[in-house]
């Protein structure tokens, strides 16, 4: 029977076979402990725990900014993101707004301005915004030759930045009395002869409390070559009645295509029954075809160039900003214009002035109420 020396002696060895094996008993080193060596040298290694991970199992770099041994998580190189199309929208409207101001510089710098109207153009003009902020365009139909101020063919007032936001036209007929500041009752379209555009300014804020902030002067020549520019094809436009009498060119009715000469004939023919009414309304009615015709891509591609003709033909204080400012406002009356004569219908009678002259002899109140209305709708 063995001793107990000899029984403790095996067990002893039995443990420490089992520790080396990896078996139950065994003990687990301690973090940072040098392992015992075994038959011969071994060099400490360092032991770590599981979670050191960093640098192929060294410890993890410090970090300065908490030292608390954890390091920065690493930046992500964050790709710029790329807007073809953005790019591609920009590129465009800086495009075409080059084409637009040089074609628009193109046609004032070619335009044919005559001496009339460069004269027209020192003529002081003081306009002024409405109360709802729109500023209306005062525009002028001259016949005049030779420098000579006579009597406005047409006087129309055109809005375009009003609260309807489309382009809206009241022609007046030149035959109605008015009171003229300065010179008394007479015609309408007599205050182009005494005071130019500043004195028609005055004229129909005394008598219609409508007041304009630009003016745009055009000769009939000057009219014929826009159009002729803006549409080399023509103007659709159907007409209402035969033509022949006091005009250059015999115009037949219905549908038709005019150029600037012929279109210039039909707006100013008033030798028939209606007189003035009927040349009013026509005249109208071109505006409208003109506007109209803008529906055409190739028209609107034009149109910088024909502003151009007419700043540099007409005698005007037009801004160019305005126009651009407007443009969705003018798109908008390619689908028709808002139109409106003075004197409106059961507001008039015919009558007579100081020289014997016929004249329309109006309601004032009923037609500053109709205007009112016109410019709220």
């Amino acid at each position: 029977m063995d001793s107990r020396k000899d029984r403790n002696k095996k067990l002893y060895e039995e443990l420490e076979g089992g520790r080396e094996k990896g078996k139950l008993f065994a003990r687990r080193p301690l973090e940072n402990e040098p392992r015992r060596p075994d038959n011969g040298y071994e060099p400490e290694q360092t032991v770590y725990s599981q979670n050191d991970r960093y640098n192929g199992g060294g410890r993890p770099p410090e970090d300065p900014r908490n030292g608390k041994g954890k390091a920065p998580k690493p930046k992500k190189n964050k790709k710029r993101r790329k807007h073809p199309f953005l790019r591609f929208l920009v590129t465009l409207v800086v495009l075409l707004l080059v084409y637009s101001l040089g074609s628009f510089y193109a046609g004032k710098m070619f335009s044919k301005q005559g001496d009339f109207l460069s004269k027209q153009e020192k003529i002081e003009f003081n306009g002024f915004k409405n109360s709802d902020g729109s500023s209306n365009i005062l525009l002028i139909g001259s016949d005049s030759r030779d420098g000579e101020a006579a009597r406005a063919d047409t006087i129309m007032v055109l809005q375009l930045d009003g609260p309807a936001k489309k382009p809206k036209l009241i022609s007046f007929m030149r035959d109605t009395l008015v009171d003229i500041p300065g010179v008394g009752q007479t015609k309408l379209n007599a205050s182009y002869a005494y005071g130019g555009a500043e004195l028609v300014r005055k004229t129909l804020n005394h008598n219609f409390n409508v007041d304009c902030r630009y003016y745009t002067i055009v000769d009939f020549q000057s009219f014929e070559q826009v159009i002729d520019t803006l549409f080399p094809g023509g103007v659709a436009i159907d007409a209402e009645k035969d033509m022949s009498a006091y005009i250059d060119v015999p115009i037949t009715a219905g549908p038709q295509k005019m150029d600037g000469h012929t279109l210039l004939q039909y707006a100013r023919f008033r030798m028939d029954e209606e007189g003035d009414f009927g040349r009013v309304r026509r005249q109208q009615q071109v505006m409208n075809a003109v506007f109209g015709g803008m529906k055409n891509p190739l028209t609107l591609v034009k149109l910088p160039y024909a502003a151009g003709q007419v700043m540099g033909e007409a005698a005007t204080d037009l801004p160019m900003s305005y126009l651009v400012k407007n443009t969705i406002s003018i798109a908008k009356g390619a689908g028709g214009i808002d139109r409106l004569s003075v004197p409106v219908d059961n507001s008039w009678n015919y009558g007579y002035d100081a020289n014997g002259g016929s004249v329309l002899v109006i309601d004032q109140e009923k037609n500053q109420q109709a205007i009112r209305n016109f410019w709220e709708k």
